[in-house]
């Protein structure tokens, strides 16, 4: 049985993202936006901020206690023809402002291969990505370790994402939610990034499928048996890690975020994701059928006992985390 209710009342008081914290998480991006801005070098560079990942996909999802929020932004920055052999001066620029902040430098911050971060405890760790559209036309990311500029395009990526949602009658992004919740919460599979979850899963949804059955995804529970037994069948039929290429067109893969160890053991594990769903969603006793979506998702699979606020993910702000600090020390993050 599929137990909409159970769902919407999982999705919004369990799973998805507070309100309070997705207007904290937007607030904290916000604020190191216009204080790089006001920067007098830096400043007069930066285009735009576009925002990346799961919080631009609205698949972001409350974090396993302890953890932070990960938020991702793209910092576009004017191409400085001055920089075109030593590509890193993007990145070191964008973390010299920070470091030098009398607010960010106090925090933990720091740079990695693609990006400048600042971290606020036990709230959100937000990564800086400096990105350039050169003049011809190439859309970029810096790579600091190795010097160079690495071709991308999220934007293109989040438009893909959207195009699939609505495809999937808006049901696909609470199914990743779902999944990543049995990642990161539940622990029943390991070492797969969000953006190889998101893409494998957004990949199976197809409007062909609605053709040949109208209902295909028609509500969260179908739209899940659905995606994730198309995403199995897949997985079976391929002993090693196929490639997973950027469905944004910008001619990279996400091949290297996962290795063929990785792999299996989501093939793995899938397999057996997908014969719970399975036997959840075709049980026909009431309270046997719960049981079995309890055995998945865990004891917080329950019906709404009262009506909750409203959200921008239809999150209850009941849910809300940690309030916003600035001492240091790093736990984690989720996304």
């Amino acid at each position: 049985m599929k137990h909409d209710d159970y769902f919407d009342n999982f999705l919004t008081n369990t799973v998805n993202l507070s309100k309070f914290r997705l207007e904290t998480l937007e607030g904290q991006v916000d604020a190191i936006y216009n204080d790089l801005k006001a920067d007098p070098d830096l400043g007069p560079r930066i285009v735009k901020k576009i925002p990346q990942g799961s919080w631009a996909h609205e698949t972001i999802i409350n974090p396993v206690n302890g953890l932070e929020v990960d938020a991702d932004f793209l910092l576009q920055l004017r191409e400085e023809p001055d920089w075109a052999f030593d590509v890193q001066q993007y990145s070191n620029t964008v973390w010299r402002v920070l470091h030098n902040h009398p607010t960010y430098g106090r925090m933990p911050h720091g740079r990695k291969c693609r990006c400048v971060y600042v971290e606020y405890a036990n709230s959100t760790h937000v990564d800086i990505v400096p990105y350039i559209v050169l003049a011809d036309g190439r859309k970029v990311i810096v790579n600091r370790d190795e010097n160079r500029f690495e071709n991308t395009d999220p934007e293109g990526f989040t438009a893909w994402m959207k195009e699939k949602d609505k495809i999937a009658t808006r049901n696909l992004r609470k199914v990743i939610r779902l999944m990543k919740y049995l990642r990161d919460h539940k622990g029943s599979f390991n070492g797969v990034k969000s953006i190889l979850l998101t893409t494998l899963l957004g990949e199976q949804v197809q409007p062909y499928k609605k053709i040949l059955d109208v209902g295909y995804y028609s509500d969260v529970p179908t739209t899940l048996l659905h995606v994730v037994t198309d995403l199995n069948d897949y997985l079976q039929a391929n002993f090693y890690k196929p490639s997973v290429p950027d469905p944004s067109g910008s001619g990279v893969t996400f091949d290297h975020r996962w290795s063929q160890e990785t792999y299996s053991n989501f093939r793995t594990r899938l397999n057996v994701i997908t014969a719970q769903i399975k036997a959840a969603y075709d049980e026909e006793d009431p309270d046997d059928s719960v049981k079995k979506w309890q055995d998945l998702f865990g004891d917080k699979f329950q019906p709404p006992k009262t009506s909750t606020s409203s959200s921008k993910f239809g999150t209850s702000a009941a849910a809300a985390g940690a309030a916003v600090s600035t001492s240091t020390g790093r736990t984690g993050r989720a996304g």
